[in-house]
């Protein structure tokens, strides 16, 4: 009597089944499920490969291009999603943790939307281990476009090289510094065209409501952390632990 009950999907049947506890799993519904994970930063083009290499994942290869649209997580499919209802998913989860935290956002931010919301996170999550680094990182950005100074963040310098397409397995030079691009912030004032990755949910928090600081540069510290400063005559002399630390490893 349960013939026209069974539905479709994938099930896992333990090997000591009986036909009744078969039949019962099947008419339950319940399908496989499985995971991808999408870690945080990475361009669009590189969670589309991630995406489209999954086999179990049904439908034609995509291909979107719109950077910072899409929520790093792990998600869960079964046979039956296809590879765009699992892009859509994550454009309309990465739609609402910016909708709130723009909702949620400390007054007087110098920034226009919701938009330019995520391209300073994409900026914060490159640059910025650990959460509580984000949220100081996130602050040297705000007040460096408070008072329209350059943003000069290398990691603008690196999509504009390489607008997600590959990873640069090398450390900028000088000339690098210099390249045209909209994207390259020690070129362009204020916040460059589009996001340069998808941020996390923590990154875009951090903007949202970044530690109230009067710092105006950070360099990383060696320990997995940064150093931050006020002026450019203390930010000179963390520059300069920082490059002995890396000479000493």
């Amino acid at each position: 009597g349960l013939h026209d009950k069974v539905k479709f999907g994938e099930y896992m049947i333990p090997k000591s089944s009986s036909i009744k506890e078969i039949v019962e799993k099947m008419v339950s519904g319940v399908s496989v499920q499985y995971q991808i994970t999408i870690p945080e930063g990475l361009s669009t083009a590189s969670i589309v490969a991630l995406v489209n290499n999954n086999s179990r994942i049904r439908g034609d290869h995509i291909n979107i291009t719109d950077e910072g649209v899409l929520a790093p997580n792990t998600y869960s499919f079964d046979m039956a999603t296809n590879k765009e209802n699992l892009l859509i998913k994550m454009k309309e989860e990465q739609k609402k943790i910016v909708n709130s935290a723009w909702n949620m956002r400390a007054p007087g931010l110098p920034l226009k939307n919701t938009f330019e919301l995520l391209v300073l996170a994409s900026i914060v999550e490159k640059e910025a281990g650990n959460d509580e680094d984000k949220k100081k990182v996130a602050s040297v950005f705000l007040n460096r476009l408070e008072k329209k100074m350059k943003l000069q963040s290398d990691p603008t310098v690196v999509y504009s090289l390489t607008r997600g397409q590959w990873t640069l397995d090398r450390e900028l030079t000088k000339g690098d510094l210099k390249t045209n691009s909209p994207f390259n912030t020690y070129k362009i004032s204020g916040l460059p065209p589009g996001p340069i990755c998808n941020p996390s949910k923590s990154s875009i928090y951090a903007v949202a409501n970044p530690t109230e600081t009067d710092f105006l540069f950070f360099v990383a510290n060696g320990k997995g952390g940064h150093n931050f400063s006020q002026n450019l005559q203390q930010h000179n002399r963390f520059v300069k632990e920082y490059r002995r630390l890396k000479e000493k490893n």
